[in-house]
């Protein structure tokens, strides 16, 4: 049975460990739906956190064979009940003056920000879980979407306790 993972995998900084484990996923046969990748607060580690659709005993070899690599530091699965995941969207809306009022209005509701206004379009930029965008794209059906961009799901388990300390 295919269920959504999200992990997230804490990796040295060095050039090409992207490459390596984005090719675990793919020699596999599997598609990475999203992918995100930033440096932590120690500038020797970058965390992915990678979200995939696939049964467990897929997932399960791949997390065995990503241990493995000399980069790979820790992986841990954010479950939706233990961890706090976002994404970040801009969108690109074309509206004249007549109908800036009414995206405006849609984007507060979201508590979603306008981060650009031109004289045919804006910018509205939102943070918030993968459903909650999901829902404010579907809500803007009725403008014409010039152009979007999504970062894909960054996230954290909550607490302290399996915090890996280096």
């Amino acid at each position: 049975m295919e269920h959504k993972k999200v992990l997230s995998i804490l990796v040295d900084n060095t050039a090409g460990v992207l490459s390596r484990v984005a090719g675990l996923f793919s020699r596999r046969g599997y598609n990475i739906d999203s992918l995100t990748v930033g440096e932590t607060a120690d500038p020797r580690y970058s965390r992915m956190t990678v979200v995939v659709n696939g049964d467990d005993q897929v997932l399960d070899q791949i997390r065995k064979q990503l241990n493995k690599l000399v980069d790979v530091v820790d992986i841990k699965e954010l479950r939706e009940d233990h961890s706090v995941c976002r994404e970040l969207v801009l969108v690109k809306v074309r509206c004249n003056a007549q109908d800036r009022q009414s995206v405006i209005s849609v984007a507060d509701i979201f508590r979603a920000k306008i981060v650009d206004v031109s004289p045919e379009s804006l910018i509205v930029e939102m943070t918030g879980a993968q459903s909650k965008i999901d829902a404010f794209i579907q809500l803007l059906d009725g403008y014409e979407i010039l152009e979007l961009a999504r970062t894909g799901i960054s996230g954290l388990s909550r607490g302290s306790d399996d915090v890996r300390y280096l």
